[in-house]
């Protein structure tokens, strides 16, 4: 898979979970891939400051975008400073 594939992939990934954040008063955006392996996103609006964010992160974001893209090994929330 291309790293434009990668990121169209992760990016479907992306528009499968996000209904069920805006759902929540949240949302998601793509910052990085890194190495076709890391990817960065930032959690916002309501997610922010959701005590259950990092397992949205963990059980609903990584495990959709693993469906569409299986070489991702991680995927972490960059918090805004």
């Amino acid at each position: 898979m291309t790293t434009e594939e990668l990121k169209l992939n992760v990016e479907k990934a992306l528009d499968e979970i996000r209904p069920f954040l805006q759902s929540d008063g949240g949302d998601i955006s793509l910052l990085s891939i890194e190495d076709d392996k890391l990817v960065r996103v930032q959690l916002q609006g309501a997610c922010v400051g959701c005590n259950v964010n990092q397992m949205t992160l963990r059980s609903g974001v990584e495990m959709t975008i693993k469906k569409y893209a299986p070489q991702i090994e991680q995927v972490i929330n960059i918090v805004e400073a």
